[in-house]
Parts: C-alpha cells; sequence; structure tokens
C-alpha cells in the first residue's frame, strides 16, 4: 500500500507553514521528518490524523483501504490520563478488551511490572512517555505517527524503545518527527525534509 500527499499546503493566517508539499510513502518504510522547529511537521502529522484541515491538496492510499487510515498517534505531550494506570491508558485505545495478563505481559517490555497498575499521575517522565508508546503500539491501526517520541529518554532507553517501536511495528506505515540525525540511523529510516 501507498500514501499519496499531493500539493498539500496550510496557512495559519500569513503563516505559511506547508506549501504544494508532495510525498509519496510506503507502507514498509520508516520515515523521519526533520527540519527546524515551526516548519511544520506536527501540522502534518495533524493533518494526517483529522485534526486540522489543509487548505488545499490532497490525501488518498494506492494498493489498499481508502483514506483515512486508521492511525495511532505518539503527540509531543503524552495526553494520558493521569488519574488511570498505564494499562487503563493503553486499554482505551485498544478495539477489544484484553484479559490483563496479556495486556501486562504486552507493556513489560518497556515498563516495570510494578508500575503497571499506579496512576500514571506518579510515574516519572520517562515511564508517561515509554506508556504512550505503548498505547500507539498496541493499538490497532494502519499507520503510525510519532511526534519526538524519544524526548525525556536516557540513550539506553532510546534504543530499547526503537527496538521496541520497529519489532512491533506490524507493516504499519511509519512517520516519526525527529530533530536528531543519529534517530534517523537507528530507525533505518528514510529522511523527508520540510521546506
Amino acid at each position: 500500500m501507498k500514501l499519496c500527499i499531493e500539493h498539500l499546503s496550510k496557512k495559519y493566517g500569513e503563516l505559511q507553514v506547508l506549501r504544494d508539499l508532495s510525498l509519496t510513502l510506503e507502507q514498509d518504510a520508516c520515515y523521519c521528518l526533520m527540519s527546524p522547529s515551526g516548519s511544520g511537521k506536527t501540522t502534518l502529522l495533524r493533518i494526517l490524523m483529522g485534526l486540522e484541515t489543509a487548505d488545499s491538496g490532497r490525501i488518498f492510499t494506492q494498493d489498499g483501504p481508502g483514506w483515512p487510515l486508521r492511525i495511532s498517534a505518539v503527540f509531543q505531550e503524552d495526553r494520558l490520563c493521569p488519574s488511570f494506570s498505564p494499562m487503563e491508558n493503553v486499554q482505551m485505545a485498544l478495539k477489544e478488551k484484553w484479559k490483563e495478563e496479556k495486556l501486562a505481559q504486552a507493556m513489560t517490555c518497556l515498563l516495570p511490572k510494578e508500575c503497571l497498575t499506579r496512576p500514571v499521575s506518579t510515574l516519572s517522565g520517562g515511564m508517561k512517555r515509554r506508556t504512550a508508546i505503548l498505547r500507539a503500539v498496541l493499538a490497532p491501526s494502519h499507520m503510525l505517527v510519532m511526534d519526538e517520541p524519544f524526548t525525556g529518554l536516557d540513550e539506553a532507553l532510546k534504543l530499547e524503545v526503537i527496538r521496541y517501536i520497529l519489532e512491533n511495528r506490524r507493516n504499519r506505515f511509519l512517520l516519526i518527527t525527529t530533530h536528531q540525525e543519529e534517530d534517523v540511523k537507528l530507525l533505518g529510516g528514510v529522511r523527508i525534509q520540510l521546506d
């Protein structure tokens, strides 16, 4: 399946954020959006997710289900329910209820077992980030979009998270924003520069 973005443009008042952007994304590749802050990376992700509307252009798929696709996301902010546990936050994104044991087993790849049932508000920033990543990866979707997903993770954790994402992407489109050239290499990603 291919995802085609054709002549996409978006302005906020006088500020042109995206200008005539055209991309074709292959389902089996990882794409890394790299450009300075304010150049439209997050706006593009928000348009893909249906949270913003482009001023012009179109998005469509070839050789697969029509647009829009089901997308799971990691936002710049974790967007977790603070009084819910990591397991409850993840369960909300799943299409069907998982048995507690199965969900705990899936989540202990990135989180210690003892924190899975604590309120998210009691967790460290890195644990919250990993919860948000688990939620996106475990949710059923055609596409994973991740907006600076490695923020707040030390180097060892980042490597562990990247390995987890790549091993569990299940042939989904993978689109990640980052400011680090090293991340593109670690992900085996295709670098996309937005102007």
